[in-house]
């Protein structure tokens, strides 16, 4: 069952953050042409956004689930999927305490760049608001799971970048 349900939970993330999103946020942009009479350095950039979102995310899942002994599926404190075990502050976790969030709100500007339009950046903004709230949520349980370990952690690395910002 626990196989199942790690499974499930990658699944549903891959759909909801790399497949889902992008077609809304494509919907909302009044469905623009995917492809056609297009300036090259937007499309370069918003290749090399989705890329280096989709690379970032993967590490951290990939790092999560060797040294945290876990999955990143936890919904508002709901465990979707086993939880992680272990308190990670390496890898790309040295970067940030949200590397898969980084990478996917990375990943998701690429397609503000590619469709470039004010629907895009909407989509994108309700998105980082719910996942703050979760981020948030998430921060409570980790403070309870991991003490004094994880306030260290949060005064040496930054919620969403590298450098801590009082607000991030």
């Amino acid at each position: 069952m626990n196989k199942f349900r790690e499974t499930a939970g990658y699944a549903l993330g891959f759909i909801l953050f790399v497949v889902l999103l992008p077609v809304i946020m494509w919907l909302c942009s009044g469905r623009p042409a995917l492809a056609g009479e297009s300036r090259l350095a937007p499309v370069v950039i918003a290749a090399v956004l989705m890329l280096a979102g989709l690379l970032l995310s993967i590490w951290a899942i990939v790092y999560m689930r060797r040294v945290g002994d876990g999955n990143p599926m936890d919904a508002f404190g709901h465990e979707v999927a086993p939880r992680t075990r272990h308190l990670m502050t390496g890898g790309p976790y040295r970067l940030s305490r949200n590397p898969m969030l980084t990478g996917t709100l990375t990943y998701l500007a690429g397609f503000i760049v590619w469709f470039w339009t004010w629907q895009a950046v909407l989509v994108w903004v309700i998105f980082f608001a719910i996942m703050f709230i979760q981020v948030l949520t998430e921060e409570h349980r980790l403070r309870k799971d991991f003490g004094d370990e994880y306030e260290a952690y949060c005064r040496r690395t930054g919620r969403f970048l590298p450098f801590s910002l009082r607000m991030w």
